[in-house]
Parts: structure tokens; sequence; C-alpha cells
């Protein structure tokens, strides 16, 4: 089996190139230990985790997409360097899952994947960021890329198909139809204690006059996280314009719907 360079984003641990028999490992800094940092951290629960990020001085920005919508490029797979190891949303990778990493589809997006060298196809679940090599649109798990073929021949041209969100295939929604996103709002803090939450939402109740704090408390791992966000905007563009100010250090847009 011939191993082809690829990667995998690794919620904040180590990102590992595995091919030709090299490796190079890249270690990403960790923010201080802040209550509200290592909140924040808990990417598990994100419904649809739209926070721009780096990587080699890239920055990615996660886009919303459509039910149906195709994107071609080239896939590649990884399995057992990264086995065991957590993804970009906090799961535990398993390479016999059938799950990929993309760098901007949502995760929990699901995608068919077809190999255009053999017709032979695979449905899978974003949940990991990458392949961060020039030229790749996605990288499969293990058993998601030897049900396509790839286990051996290392990369394949594919073409991707949208057809669904938040682990679920939609049966109802028409091929082109967006998806209905439209409870945009934005991220300002994290807590593990839900009283600094609310103090916090107190303290920001109302930003320029118009947009409305909210606390909402996730459970992840065992432990609830509160998460509070600024509600209102009418558009995505309004609420990714508003995190881009940065008023609020480490702010991301995200859908509540």
């Amino acid at each position: 089996m011939r191993q082809t360079l690829q990667i995998s984003l690794i919620a904040v641990v180590a990102i590992i190139f595995s091919g030709c028999g090299t490796k190079n490992i890249v270690q990403y800094k960790k923010d201080s230990k802040t209550d509200n940092e290592l909140a924040a951290k808990s990417s598990a629960s994100f419904k649809y985790n739209m926070k721009p990020y780096t990587v080699f001085g890239k920055t990615y920005q996660p886009s919303f997409v459509s039910v149906g919508e195709e994107f071609t490029g080239t896939a590649s797979w990884y399995g057992p360097d990264f086995h065991n190891k957590l993804t970009a949303n906090g799961e535990t990778y398993d390479m016999y899952a059938e799950t990929a990493a993309h760098k901007t589809l949502p995760i929990n997006t699901m995608v068919k994947v077809t190999n255009l060298n053999n017709n032979k196809s695979t449905i899978v679940r974003i949940n990991d960021r990458g392949p961060f090599v020039e030229g790749r649109i996605i990288d499969l798990s293990f058993t998601a890329g030897k049900k396509i073929g790839i286990d051996h021949t290392g990369t394949a041209p594919v073409r991707l198909t949208i057809l669904g969100f938040d682990s679920l295939i939609s049966s109802t929604v028409k091929k082109g139809e967006k998806r209905n996103v439209t409870n945009y709002a934005v991220q300002i803090g994290a807590f593990k204690q839900k009283n600094s939450a609310e103090r916090f939402a107190a303290d920001n109740k109302t930003v320029e006059g118009v947009y409305k704090s909210i606390v909402k408390t996730y459970t992840v791992k065992g432990s609830e996280i509160y998460r509070v966000f600024l509600s209102g905007f009418k558009s995505e563009e309004e609420a990714r314009d508003f995190a881009k100010t940065e008023r609020f250090k480490g702010s991301f847009i995200m859908s509540l719907d």
C-alpha cells in the first residue's frame, strides 16, 4: 500500500504529515488556560463550527452550502497514524468509521463521495479539518477510502455531493435549495460556570443598541458548558462583519437553528 501525504487538523495537538517515508511535526501553541478559554476549546458541541482558522499562514473560512451542491477535486485517505486521536470537532478519530476531513464544509455535513475513475461511491460525515495539501479536496477515513478504491492508489479524482447536515441526509430538500439557516448569532464567550456566563451576558445585554445577549447550555463529555451569544443579526454577512471587528476576542458566527 502506498501511503500518500495527508494531513488532518487535530484540535490543540500536533499536525502530523505522513508520506514518502518522512514525518514533520508542527506543534500548535496553546492559549492561556482561563476558565473562558478552556470551555471554548470544547468544540465537540458546536452545531455549526464557522470559526475561521489558520494553518501554515493560510486562513480558512468555513462556509454554508446547499443540499445538492457539487464539487470536484482529489481525495486522499488517512488511517493508522491518526487512529484514536482527536479530530477538529473534539471526537476521537476512528479509521473504521465513515467520516472525512474537509477544509471549509460545516462540521457534520453529510457528503456523497464518488470516485470518478471507477464510479464507486460512499457517504461520509465531516468531522475533521484538512487535507492541507495543494490540490486535495477531502481526506477520507480508511474505511471510506477503501469503499471507493483508494486504499491502494492513495488518491483519486472525486465528485462531492452535499446530501444533508447535522448528520442527517435530506429527503425533502430539493437539489440546489439553500439550507434554511436564518437564526445567525455570534459567540462572544464560553464558560464552565453558569454564573460567570450570566454575568458576562448581563454586562453585554445589548450591544450597539441592536444585538441581544443570550446564554445557551451544551453538554460536552458529561460536563455542561455555558456559551454566550449575540443574536439579532439579519443575515450571515451582517454577523460575519460584526465578528471581524474583533470587539470580542475569538468571536465567531454560528447558526442557532
